[in-house]
């Protein structure tokens, strides 16, 4: 039995579609193994969002093949689509895939094998060249699950390279979309998570009136999936319309990881984010009236080019205003091929790490803040994982990690729960009742 393994750097798209990937070699009979095992195809899921992201992307090329001096070598992703001439260059690699194609890389890797053939098939990405399907009826986490259902990007924030890596939007068929997830369903799953490069841009290049609001409705009729879940979204979609349907589908949940990436509309403009605070101040209050018990989470970059102190002063003010409970905090890293990575002002490291940690600790006071008011409430508690053989760990519909002791009833079912105390970013409580 031929062995592969696979190591993904980046986003949980890439996780999305190294797992597809996965599929594809065990439905040709190979056995999926770790990543330091000894393989005949090792398959590298590049990231290329930060000039480190390509290191370390070269870094693992360079580890694989030690492992295996006759293994055949794949590279795929958005590092191979942006820098297909560096991977070329590297000597080891054997078969070279962008982000479009991927479906093929089980014939690829076989053909190299055979004869002895290195294969580069990445391609321009055109608005024409349609959705890459690749599709999943088993993933690793028997509980959630993600369907991957547009790529690409045409928003050109000037920090992202994402548009240039991906491609313009392409959203996939909506009966594809619900033919997986019925099929996930059927295995299992309970929650289904959208995702996508840009979600919100689903349908607009489908030349009809469906939209991603069209998608959620159609899928919170498939019975044996209980919640539906949206992956990071922005401002712009965001209207009373939109939320009162949303509010409709009972599935879906309380959670809403709506993008920020900085609090001053200064900064907002220099990044291209196309919305203000005050925008985004009425979009938030919109989505607090209609989801009173809401968790919002949101990214936020500090230290980008021309950021000073007030500004970022300005991002702590609207941070503590809006009311998160969590935040995921990034220094600025210029990346080669984007407009700011030319842009005057750079910031000092040192400034970086300082307001980085200064908005850290704001945000975990915040989430310790959120999780307190959320303790007496009665909570559906999704449960994934057993952690340490006594503990069972799930997720609230508005995203709380929520720990139970351990009952193997409650394993992959969505049980009430009480809290009773928070701990780190979690509440501890107990069980009253398995739903039926």
């Amino acid at each position: 039995m031929n062995k592969v393994s696979f190591l993904t750097l980046g986003c949980k798209v890439n996780q999305y579609e190294t797992e597809a990937m996965q599929e594809l070699f065990k439905k040709r009979g190979y056995e999926i193994c770790n990543e330091n095992d000894i393989c005949d195809v090792y398959v590298i899921n590049t990231c290329t969002v930060t000039n480190l992201s390509d290191r370390k992307s070269r870094q693992f090329i360079s580890r694989a093949k030690k492992l295996n001096k006759d293994a055949i070598l794949a590279v795929v992703g958005c590092y191979s689509q942006v820098a297909p001439d560096e991977i070329s260059a590297i000597d080891d690699v054997d078969v070279i895939i962008g982000t479009k194609n991927r479906a093929r890389i089980v014939e690829l890797c076989e053909e190299s094998k055979k004869s002895n053939i290195k294969f580069n098939i990445v391609s321009e990405l055109t608005k024409d060249c349609g959705f890459d399907v690749l599709s999943i009826d088993n993933q690793e986490s028997k509980t959630r699950a993600y369907i991957k259902i547009q790529e690409g990007c045409n928003m050109f924030c000037t920090y992202c390279i994402i548009p240039y890596a991906r491609g313009p939007i392409k959203s996939r068929p909506i009966d594809n979309i619900y033919d997986e997830a019925v099929k996930l369903g059927n295995n299992g799953y309970k929650e289904i998570i959208i995702t996508g490069i840009h979600v919100g841009s689903y349908g607009l290049d489908l030349g009809n009136d469906i939209r991603l609001i069209d998608v959620i409705e159609k899928l919170s009729t498939i019975e044996n999936i209980d919640r539906i879940r949206l992956s990071s979204i922005e401002a712009g979609i965001i209207s009373r319309d939109f939320l009162e349907r949303l509010k409709n589908c009972k599935k879906v949940c309380e959670h809403f990881h709506l993008s920020l990436q900085s609090g001053c509309d200064k900064i907002l403009k220099l990044m291209n984010r196309r919305y203000t605070t005050d925008m985004y101040r009425k979009k938030v209050l919109m989505i607090k009236e209609i989801f009173p018990n809401v968790a919002l989470t949101t990214d936020i970059i500090v230290g980008f080019p021309g950021e000073n102190d007030e500004d970022f002063k300005e991002t702590l003010e609207f941070v503590k205003e809006i009311g998160f409970s969590k935040i995921h905090v990034f220094k600025y890293s210029p990346r080669k091929g984007t407009p700011a990575y030319n842009f005057k002002e750079q910031v000092d490291g040192n400034i970086k790490k300082l307001r980085s940690n200064e908005l850290i600790l704001l945000a975990k006071d915040m989430t310790t803040e959120f999780l307190k008011k959320e303790i007496s409430d009665r909570h559906e508690v999704l449960f994934e994982e057993n952690v340490n053989g006594n503990r069972l760990v799930g997720y609230t519909r508005n995203y709380i990690r929520f720990s139970a002791p351990y009952n193997e009833n409650m394993k992959n079912k969505v049980v009430y729960c009480n809290g009773l105390s928070v701990e780190g970013e979690e509440i501890f409580g107990f069980a009253s009742k398995i739903k039926i």
